[in-house]
């Protein structure tokens, strides 16, 4: 597909003062082929004045469009816009009939066929301006309007929506009609779903996926509504205003994007969510966080809606701040004695070191962006910013906030806000003044300090001692002011590795005067924001620095040992630590933890950054066999199996990992890792992956395991070793798939980019890292930005850590002008590229 025309904040600003949107009532016929689905959308508003506007649709054929009773030429159809000229005040309808594309990469109306059962299923994904893909629309956030559908699909389907749908015969549903809501929020998915229903509170809630992943959903359909009806009765209690929809269905789609979608009434989530293998319980704790989080913007989106996209922050900060905080509320009582498969406390630990980091790295790079920026030109630049900054920073914002203000005065000012502006739009002003109306404090200069400014600030302590007393300084490098933690730890004289409290408290940074002198001898670790309440990078004391690196593990709570992890992650970043340094802090300390979410952060940053991009290539094979040690002694720790979660992270990583293929390939044969776990189709891919890296597999054997496992993932599973096979046809095959045709949906471009870099291959493939810059900007302004984020982020040479490759990488930004999803991936791999060759160079 060619990119359209983008909307402007101007002419967003101008249409929205111009025209009021009442209702839409949109008729889709899903039986009319493979390529293409009829939409017929009639659209009744009111013009302020006489004027000029615009619609937007962009079909593959638009038949007819009438104004009022008046035939307009379908010619007149520009990049996606239909001009309605001389628009007179008053009530007007617009009706348009079209022949639309059905999409492969997960925008718009996405169609996908199981390779298990041959059956089809469809969904849309109209986020953020793909509305135009599937029905014509004035498509932008403040024109809010009652949507009326209508949904023509096969017999043996089920339509879902966003309000209660009915099937009236022949194939026909029609859906209930919804409260005003903006038209990125429509959904529909339709298909054969295996479908799970019941109800609460009066409402009915439903799950859904695929037939052929109906026996894993039905494994953990109690676990799933058990979290949705928790967090669902949670944000009842703090929030006024009741849930505003009908119904509440959660939809796990194919070839979804991004994790899932808040479409009032009927959220999509990729299905992976749908676990086909074993997952730790970090990782159903994580699941459980995207439940909340997609509930959370039912109020926080859906109810009250940003004005125009410099605000997404209004919409995923919040959702992120209130699904980690919810979640951490309801953890759900043990029945019978077992523990839940699912736990919500603890959940700000795996936000530090899964959810931060990302929101720390983007705030470094030179497309750093404030949480709330003053003025977002256009919708191409405003869906670059969804983002770890959007995400993670705001709401590790919000989270100082709570801190400074109060959860009362918060959560009043919040319910204020719901109130005046219940299904309509808010901008940043409207939101600080409803929270000022809650409290005394300066709001406002808060905003500004966090919301208006980008970077991250950095605190770094120092300890002066004499005997009876000590005292901490806290250096600040930046401009926000920050509540932390200071939490005081003493060593354990009887065993000399443990860490005990000795005392938390709390101070402000910048400090208002010189700090006051604490009682008792020196402390052997002082970790500022010791409860990782505020967002900054933290330098350790060098006592502090010293007793750390020595014994990490024996600090007693987890959330700690992320903060003082993610200090050490900084330092290598920045060429304060050695990256030799930080993997050998690893290999002392992992061994002994027990919390999964830290185990799971630890190696992901020891192999997939340490490892492959900080170290220099002759210095890799030695990190890998740090690295596989270590798991194998994390794998010697749990082979009594209370410690599941901990094993299968150390044998995933001990996969990954393997320099040589004997071990893994036994495993492959055999079935199983020896005292477990079994082999379940996750592991195998994942051990053939590798042994296709290593050259010891050719392609019968991926055909064979793919014969195996036929399945969607199984696909992209084959995709995967087969890029990574070390032979030079292959690897011309693969590319040509990625870059010299469109037939790649958006899921297979990924998973056969995944494969086909691998630093063993490094000699292999270095003709292509010349090539990836001219064929990377060709295919994204053909087939758009799913794509475009697909081929700079997945297919990005990374593993090419050379001084060329930062060379060719800068001259195609200044010269070959990339679509704007692709230039922000290449913006910040760059980045990433160019801060490893600084720490190889340290």
């Amino acid at each position: 597909m060619a990119c359209m025309s983008v909307l402007t904040r101007d002419e967003a600003q101008n249409r929205a003062q111009l025209i009021d949107v009442h209702r839409c009532t949109i008729a889709l016929d899903l039986t009319a082929g493979d390529e293409t689905f009829d939409s017929r959308t009639l659209i009744r508003f009111g013009a302020r004045a006489d004027a000029d506007t615009f619609v937007e649709i962009d079909p593959a054929e638009l038949r007819s469009v009438t104004l009022d009773g008046r035939s307009l030429d379908p010619a007149l159809l520009d990049d996606g816009r239909f001009p309605l000229k001389d628009l007179t005040a008053g009530e007007h309808e617009l009706l348009v009939d079209a022949r639309m594309r059905y999409s492969r990469t997960g925008e718009g109306m996405h169609r996908f066929t199981d390779p298990s059962d041959g059956e089809t299923y469809v969904y849309t994904q109209l986020f953020l301006d793909d509305v135009r893909r599937v029905f014509a629309a004035f498509d932008q956030p403040d024109l809010k309007a009652v949507f009326e559908l209508t949904v023509t699909a096969p017999e043996h389907w089920t339509v879902l929506a966003n309000g209660v749908t009915e099937h009236t015969g022949g194939g026909v549903w029609k859906a209930a009609p919804t409260p005003p809501v903006s038209t990125y929020l429509v959904a529909v998915a339709a298909g054969p779903w295996h479908s799970v229903r019941t109800e609460h509170r009066g409402l009915p809630f439903g799950l859904h996926c695929r037939r052929s992943l109906a026996p894993h959903l039905e494994a953990d359909a109690e676990e799933l509504l058990e979290i949705t009806r928790a967090c669902f009765d949670r944000y009842h209690e703090k929030f006024e205003e009741p849930y505003p929809f009908d119904s509440y269905d959660q939809a796990f789609v194919p070839e979804f994007n991004a994790g899932a979608m808040e479409n009032p009434g009927l959220v999509t989530f990729r299905d992976e969510f749908v676990y086909r293998s074993a997952v730790t319980d970090t990782e159903r704790q994580r699941r459980a966080m995207v439940v909340a989080h997609e509930m959370a913007h039912m109020w926080f989106g859906d109810l009250v809606t940003l004005r125009w996209w410099d605000d997404i922050w209004l919409n995923e900060s919040f959702a992120e701040y209130m699904g980690y905080q919810t979640l951490n509320e309801v953890t759900p009582a043990s029945p019978g004695g077992q523990p839940p498969r699912w736990r919500g406390e603890g959940t700000w630990t795996d936000f530090g070191v899964s959810r931060k980091t990302w929101g720390y790295d983007a705030d470094q790079r030179p497309s750093t962006h404030p949480v709330a920026p003053e003025h977002v030109e256009d919708t191409a630049s405003a869906l670059l910013n969804f983002d770890g900054i959007s995400y993670a920073k705001g709401a590790s914002a919000l989270r100082q906030l709570v801190a400074w203000l109060g959860e009362k005065d918060f959560l009043a000012g919040i319910n204020t806000h719901f109130e005046r502006y219940r299904f309509g739009n808010a901008g940043l002003a409207e939101f600080i003044d409803s929270l000022a109306s809650a409290t005394e404090r300066d709001v406002h200069a808060w905003a500004d300090a966090w919301l208006r400014t980008s970077g991250v600030d950095t605190l770094t302590a120092s300890v002066d001692a004499v005997p009876g007393r000590w005292t901490l300084t806290l250096d600040h490098e930046g401009g926000r002011p920050h509540r932390v933690t200071v939490g005081v730890y003493d060593r354990d004289l009887s065993d000399g590795r443990t860490l005990t409290l000795r005392e938390r408290y709390e101070t402000d940074v910048p400090q208002a005067a010189a700090p006051e002198p604490r009682p008792g001898t020196r402390p052997a670790l002082v970790v500022p924001n010791d409860l990782d309440l505020t967002y900054a990078k933290i330098r350790l004391d060098e006592t502090s620095l010293e007793t750390v690196l020595r014994g990490l593990s024996g600090i007693p709570d987890a959330l700690t040992r992320a903060v003082v992890w993610n200090s050490l992650r900084d330092m290598v970043r920045d060429g304060d630590l050695a990256p030799s340094a930080y993997l050998a802090t690893a290999a002392a300390h992992l061994p002994e933890e027990t919390d999964v979410a830290l185990v799971q952060g630890v190696l992901a940053f020891a192999s997939g950054e340490v490892a492959d991009h900080y170290l220099a290539p002759d210095r890799r094979p030695a990190a890998l066999a740090t690295l596989t040690d270590l798991c194998r002694d994390l794998i010697r720790r749990t082979e009594d199996g209370d410690h599941p979660g901990l094993r299968l992270v150390a044998v995933r990583h001990c996969i990954d990992a393997a320099a040589r293929p004997e071990t893994i390939a036994a495993w492959l044969a055999e079935g199983t890792v020896p005292g477990g776990p079994e082999l379940d189709p996750e592991l195998r891919w994942r051990i053939l992956a590798r042994l296709a890296v290593l050259g010891a597999v050719d392609e019968s054997a991926v055909a064979e395991e793919l014969r195996r496992d036929p399945s969607a993932t199984g696909r992209e599973g084959a995709a995967r070793c087969r890029a990574a096979l070390p032979d030079p046809d292959v690897k011309a095959r693969a590319w040509d798939a990625m870059f010299g045709s469109d037939d790649l949906s958006n899921y297979l471009f990924t998973a056969t980019a995944q494969g086909f870099w691998q630093p063993e291959q490094a000699e292999l493939v270095r003709p292509y890292v010349a090539r990836y810059f001219k064929d990377a900007v060709a295919v994204a302004a053909r087939r758009g930005p799913a794509i475009a984020t697909a081929a700079g982020r997945w297919a990005f040479p990374a593993h090419a850590v050379e001084a060329e490759t930062l060379k060719l990488g800068e001259k195609t930004l200044r010269k070959a002008d990339p679509v704007p999803a692709l230039r922000r991936q290449f913006t910040d791999r760059l980045d990433d590229l160019a801060r490893a060759l600084r720490v190889q160079e340290a």
